[in-house]
C-alpha cells in the first residue's frame, strides 16, 4: 500500500554508517532521492517532499553521512567518494533507478557518482543540481565556509541561532516563527545549542562544503549520459554565468532553469518557483503516473 505520510527508515553505507531518512509515497512509483547541502539536515527538504508526493512520486529524503539523524563518521570521512558511496547503497534498495535532487554538497554528490557509475550501469535516470557547478565563484564560496566555521561555541538561545542565520541570509525575510530552526540544532552537554553536524566535516582533508574539486566533476559531468538541470537562484552567490558555462563545455545537454528573488538557499528562498521547475523537469523526463 502507497505509503502517503513519511516514515523514518535507516539505509546502512558500506562502512557501516547508519543514515536516517524519511520515505513516503507508493513504492512502485518513479522514486526521487533528496541530497541537502551542507550543513543542512533533510529537513530543508520537507516542503518539497510534500509536493513530489502529491505529485506521485516515492521519494527518499535523506541526512547525510554526519548530518541530522545518521552517523557521524568516526574517521571524518566527508569526501565525495565516500558520500557517493553512501547514495550508491541507498539507490541499490530500489527497484528502479530514480532521480536525483541535490542541493549544493547534495548536488556534487549526485554529479560524482553518476560521472563515476558503472559503464552500461546507469545509476539514476535524472539528474537536477540546486545552485551548484564544478568551479563555484570563490568568495561566495568563502562566505559558505565562514558562517560554517562561525559560532563553534553554539548559541545561548534558538533567538541567536535565527540572528545569525538573518545576518548570512539577508534578503529573505526573517520567519515570524523560528521553532523550525531547531531541527537544524540539538542542545548538548555545555548547555548550548550547536548545528546538528560533525564539526570534522569542515576538516581541510574531509571538506565537501564549500565544494572544492572543481576537476573531480568536470570529469564527472564527461561522463553524464541522463538529463540534467541546473536550478539556479539569480541572487546566487556561488553560480556564475561563468561558471555555467565552463560546466556546459563539459555537459553540452545541461539545462538551466533559473529562479528570481532566489540566493543559494533556492528551494528556500522561493518554494513556489522552485517546484515549478524541479516538478515540470521530472514531469518531462521520468513522469509519475
Amino acid at each position: 500500500m502507497p505509503t502517503t505520510i513519511p516514515e523514518t527508515r535507516h539505509y546502512f553505507t558500506p562502512d557501516g554508517l547508519r543514515l536516517t531518512a524519511d520515505v513516503g509515497g507508493d513504492p512502485t512509483a518513479p522514486p526521487v532521492i533528496l541530497l541537502h547541502g551542507g550543513g543542512q539536515t533533510r529537513h530543508s527538504w520537507s516542503g518539497v517532499m510534500q509536493q513530489l508526493l502529491a505529485a506521485g512520486y516515492h521519494v527518499i529524503n535523506l541526512d547525510a553521512r554526519g548530518h541530522g539523524d545518521s552517523d557521524w563518521s568516526p574517521d571524518g570521512d566527508y569526501e565525495l567518494a565516500a558520500l557517493a558511496a553512501d547514495l550508491g547503497a541507498v539507490i541499490a534498495t530500489l527497484p528502479q533507478p530514480p532521480a536525483l535532487v541535490g542541493a549544493s554538497m547534495g548536488g556534487a554528490t549526485s554529479l560524482y557518482a553518476v560521472g563515476n557509475a558503472a559503464p552500461g550501469k546507469p545509476l539514476a535516470r535524472a539528474l537536477i543540481l540546486v545552485d551548484i557547478v564544478p568551479r563555484i565563484d570563490p568568495v561566495g564560496g568563502a562566505k559558505i565556509g565562514n558562517f560554517m566555521r562561525g559560532h563553534r561555541d553554539g548559541f545561548a538561545t534558538l533567538e541567536e541561532a535565527a540572528e545569525a542565520v538573518s545576518a548570512y541570509n539577508p534578503h529573505r525575510p526573517k520567519p515570524k516563527d523560528i521553532s523550525g530552526l531547531m531541527k537544524n540544532l540539538r542542545l548538548r552537554e555545555d548547555g548550548r545549542l550547536h548545528w546538528h553536524w560533525d564539526p570534522k566535516f569542515l576538516a581541510p582533508s574531509h571538506r565537501a562544503e564549500p565544494p572544492d574539486f572543481t576537476e573531480q566533476l568536470h570529469a564527472a559531468a564527461e561522463h553524464v549520459q541522463i538529463p540534467t538541470l541546473l536550478v539556479r537562484g539569480l541572487k546566487s552567490d556561488i553560480v556564475s554565468d561563468e561558471g555555467i558555462a565552463e560546466f556546459r563545455s563539459h555537459l553540452p545537454a545541461l539545462q538551466v532553469f533559473d529562479v528570481a528573488g532566489a540566493g543559494h538557499m533556492v528551494a528556500g528562498d522561493r518554494n513556489d518557483a522552485f517546484n515549478q521547475g524541479v516538478i515540470g523537469f521530472l514531469r518531462e523526463h521520468l513522469p509519475a503516473a
